[in-house]
């Protein structure tokens, strides 16, 4: 009896009703990275030993972007992927100043949890706003696409009307790219891409391997070049009040299944760029182009990247950071990083 009841009272503790029943909310369609998320909630059960139980709902089940992130930040939904437009983190320029971030190596040293001169940035940004971050989900570098012709130079952006969005340095860098050319600019969500383009209501975007791919945008556009301008970079975040009240076991429990997916969504991210370049090279009526180091250069000096830290990046800087001069360490180090993975790369 005594072995029977042992048995009873383990099985018991093994299907016990959690002690947390989260939501984790995708806002877009990511068929990809949802293989994963899905992943991170099966790995956070088994190492919070069941204590922790996550549904998942992707493809904006829970209602729009801005929706996510208000749910977050309120705790009506537990986790989200977000990104941090700055109308809703007003340090969340700092997540993708063009020009900096060029390829993944860059990334997973500048976004390293708890270590990455960008993770540690950005924490203090959700912070004000009442989120905590736990991983980094990345679809690579921006480039440009339109339906009108092959973009090799900064004037072939004449005339064209360009849909943009929320992130502003990103807008500023395009702007920059097309000022004297009669270049418009129209901002349309992320989720109306598609129409937009098909309906004419824009002639392009900034975009992604997988978005041309995975968004179908290949299909409503004929032009690509990997001009490479800025990091995508989503993050998965957590809000902050909860995440505060955890015990230190379920933190663990958490942040090791986060840093466990993060790092197979970066293998997988790089992978999957040779395939969505296979496949858009297939496409009878989509062309790619392939900068050269000097054309992407002409790129970057029309984009004006000193008066982009000054006006985005600095002002918020200075305010969260008074006196530290975070704006020279976060150059320095974001240049260190570059040579560093530079160097290595051409070993």
């Amino acid at each position: 009896m005594l072995v029977v009841f042992f048995i009873l009272a383990e099985a018991g503790a093994v299907f016990a009703a959690p002690e947390h029943r989260w939501k984790f909310g995708v806002p877009w369609p990511r068929p990809t990275q949802n293989e994963y998320f899905r992943m991170f909630c099966d790995r956070v059960k088994e190492y919070s030993n069941g204590r922790i139980e996550i549904r998942f709902y992707p493809d904006g089940q829970l209602g729009t972007h801005d929706e996510h992130f208000h749910a977050v930040q309120e705790g009506s939904v537990q986790m989200v992927m977000v990104v941090p437009y700055v109308n809703l983190v007003p340090g969340g320029m700092v997540n993708w100043v063009p020009w900096t971030i060029e390829n993944v190596d860059e990334a997973k040293i500048a976004f390293k949890a708890g270590e990455g001169i960008l993770w540690k940035v950005m924490e203090d940004a959700y912070n004000e706003v009442g989120i905590h971050m736990l991983f980094q989900t990345s679809f690579g570098a921006y480039g440009i696409g339109n339906k009108e012709r092959a973009l090799k130079a900064p004037e072939d952006l004449k005339n064209l009307k360009m849909r943009v969005s929320a992130s502003l340095g990103m807008v500023r860098a395009l702007e920059g790219m097309g000022k004297g050319y009669g270049m418009t600019m129209q901002t349309i969500p992320w989720g109306d891409v598609y129409d937009a383009l098909s309906k004419g209501v824009v002639d392009g975007c900034w975009s992604l391997w997988p978005s041309l791919v995975e968004d179908r945008q290949a299909e409503v556009l004929k032009h690509f070049s990997d001009v490479n301008f800025a990091w995508d970079t989503n993050n998965v975040v957590i809000n902050k009040e909860l995440w505060d009240q955890l015990p230190q076991d379920l933190k663990d429990a958490v942040s090791k299944a986060a840093s466990e997916v993060e790092e197979m969504l970066y293998d997988r991210q790089e992978a999957l760029e040779a395939e969505f370049k296979k496949t858009l090279s297939a496409m009878p009526d989509f062309q790619i182009t392939l900068l050269t180091p000097e054309q992407r250069e002409a790129f970057r000096e029309r984009s004006n990247t000193a008066a982009i830290w000054d006006e985005l990046v600095k002002p918020w800087l200075e305010k969260r950071y008074p006196g530290e001069d975070m704006t020279g360490k976060l150059q320095k180090e974001l240049k260190k990083i570059h040579e560093e993975v530079l160097a290595k790369r051409k070993k």
